[in-house]
């Protein structure tokens, strides 16, 4: 969320399978090609954003764990003067190959009042 896609590449899977769902519906599948996803969506904030998650459920059962939640932030987009401020309803899937990794994000816009 600060232009920085550092932290999430750390995290990400290189091994298939991997999926993105992102907030405009369109998908992604493949590690490379959600990686790349990924680097090209961390360009379009700007330094500055705040994000905190709000995680209503989690579970973890062998080499898989969940969560589902709330992603709210403040982000500053590069070419904008204000911060915008949006919730996104999110789902992650971790899998753990030397350590857990991200394998599959899911994020929508939440509706006002929910």
């Amino acid at each position: 969320m600060n232009g920085n896609s550092a932290p999430l590449d750390a995290i990400a899977s290189k091994e298939n399978p991997v999926t993105f769902f992102s907030p405009a519906g369109d998908f992604q599948e493949g590690a490379d090609i959600v990686s790349k996803r990924y680097r090209h969506d961390a360009k379009t904030f700007a330094a500055g954003s705040k994000s905190r998650l709000v995680i209503h459920q989690m579970a973890a059962r062998g080499d898989i764990a969940w969560w589902t939640g709330l992603q709210i932030a403040d982000v500053k987009m590069k070419g904008k003067d204000k911060a915008v401020s949006m919730t996104l309803r999110i789902t992650e899937t971790f899998r753990f190959e030397d350590g857990w990794k991200l394998v599959h994000r899911h994020a929508d816009m939440a509706k006002e009042g929910k």
